[in-house]
């Protein structure tokens, strides 16, 4: 659309985009570099945002003079340093906000609960409370892990598109943690389609043998923004109702997503 008006929230002021719209579309193109894994290319970033080139020109000048944006010498564009100040703080109170609801994981399961996120190709751990048993898994906070051996993984992975998680494994690889990984993308994506159909994840024996994990995501309404987990001994996980327990995950899961944010607005065409 163009001209001297655009409908709806998106308002167009002096022939220019108003500032609202400016931070949106800004926030929108460093989005699309986060879901390219943290680079992504001039027309990777138009595919996923619907931006005008020109419109990325002019928001990438900004970010770039503000650290949160770099060029890569291939002319390509990758996440800023500026970024990670912000996230550090950002993680941290996300894991402070999170520890009423890990405790509830706790008392619904007897187990070690975990918050994780992903962070371009990494599963990080962000927060975590642990069981009260004696014999108890633990999960460094701050660990990074690849996605593909995690049920926090295989949850964060089940909300992208095949083409998504093919393309991070390609990056990645999927390495053989134990003899219960799976290593292959056919074998993945059909795992990924069964935690859709589920509404959970597991992980048996996959990352560690004797330890297994359920997950569940936790949603801001439009996008899976974390995972949820239980994790034990294999057989103390086993020997619990699956169902029941996925489905008092996610009812935690669902509380813990209505807190950190309401859900987002459904966006304006992004023309020009």
């Amino acid at each position: 659309m163009s001209g001297d008006h655009v409908p709806g929230r998106y308002g167009i002021e002096g022939g220019r985009m108003s500032a609202v719209q400016s931070v949106d579309r800004a926030l929108d193109v460093l989005e699309a570099l986060a879901e390219q894994g943290g680079e992504a290319g001039l027309s990777e970033i138009a595919a996923r945002t619907g931006l005008p080139y020109g419109t990325i020109h002019r928001l990438l000048r900004t970010l770039l003079a503000r650290g949160y944006v770099r060029q890569e010498s291939d002319r390509r564009y990758a996440l800023g340093g500026a970024l990670v100040r912000l996230g550090g703080v950002a993680e941290r109170m996300v894991g402070v906000w999170a520890q009423p609801y890990l405790t509830r994981l706790v008392e619904l399961s007897g187990e070690t609960a975990n918050l994780a996120v992903l962070e371009g190709d990494f599963v990080v751990y962000v927060a975590q409370v642990p069981s009260p048993r004696r014999l108890r898994m633990f999960a460094e906070v701050g660990r990074r892990v690849l996605p593909h051996s995690t049920a926090v993984g295989k949850v964060l992975m089940a909300d992208r598109a095949d083409t998504e998680v093919a393309s991070l494994v390609e990056r990645t690889g999927m390495p053989r943690r134990t003899a219960n990984t799976i290593t292959d993308l056919p074998g993945m994506l059909a795992e990924l389609e069964r935690v859709r159909e589920h509404g959970y994840a597991m992980d048996l024996g996959e990352e560690e043998l004797g330890v297994h994990c359920l997950a569940v995501g936790v949603r801001d309404g439009a996008r899976t923004i974390a995972a949820l987990s239980v994790s034990g001994p294999a057989e103390r996980i086993t020997a619990l109702d699956r169902r029941d327990l996925a489905e008092g995950m996610r009812r935690i899961a669902h509380d813990f997503g209505a807190e950190l944010g309401p859900v987002m607005p459904a966006r304006a065409d992004h023309t020009s």
